[in-house]
């Protein structure tokens, strides 16, 4: 085989060396975001139809409120990932079967809110890094991921004209550590979703791409 002479070997080189800074510069370019936030800041977000149910046991716990409160800064060509934030969560009179009574506590706050598609008027995404506990008269539970101690993660949809983040009832929410009165409603391991309509306020909040 004949040998390469020091010309060509050079030149190889430095192509390789061309070809390698030209896909690091392309890379940035090709990662950037095509997201738009307009009429953003502080929200607050009241929902009255919140319901968790699991779907193992068909067992549904209902609040008569529940109210969010977050932010999602104002941006053009931004990612999706973490284009909002949910910073607290509370629920009034919730209740089970059997009457039973729960309080809800929220945890690992604050939540991502991530855009992944968008078609006019409606953006869907997720909330990631979601963790919550109930407590009831001799019942308690965790829901995170799917595996104990895990965050879940939520699929949501956020429409721009009625200005209403809707928690869709899917994604890989479980329950966890469930004890006392709930075993046999609730179950260690059940797949568990998790529905709820949240008009914001002020109704300013645009996520767009194109």
């Amino acid at each position: 085989m004949r040998k390469l002479s020091t010309l060509t070997k050079s030149s190889l080189v430095t192509g390789a060396a061309l070809a390698a800074a030209v896909g690091l510069a392309a890379s940035p370019a090709s990662a950037a975001g095509t997201w738009t936030v307009t009429g953003g800041g502080s929200f607050t977000g009241k929902s009255t139809n919140s319901t968790l149910t699991d779907s193992s046991t068909g067992t549904q716990l209902k609040c008569t409120t529940s109210t969010a409160t977050g932010s999602a800064a104002n941006a053009s060509g931004a990612s999706g990932t973490g284009i909002g934030s949910i910073s607290a969560v509370t629920w009034t009179s919730c209740s089970g079967p059997l009457g039973i009574t729960f309080s809800v506590a929220a945890q690992n706050l604050p939540w991502a809110i991530n855009a992944v598609s968008y078609a006019s008027p409606v953006t869907t995404g997720t909330i990631t890094g979601v963790k919550a506990h109930i407590s009831g008269a001799g019942c308690t539970a965790d829901f995170g991921g799917a595996t104990s101690g895990s965050t879940a993660t939520l699929d949501v949809k956020y429409n721009n004209t009625t200005h209403v983040l809707s928690l869709l009832g899917t994604g890989n929410l479980h329950a966890w550590n469930v004890s006392g009165i709930c075993l046999g409603l609730i179950n260690s391991g059940d797949a568990v979703s998790y529905k709820g309509d949240y008009a914001l306020s002020p109704a300013t909040l645009q996520i767009t791409s194109p």
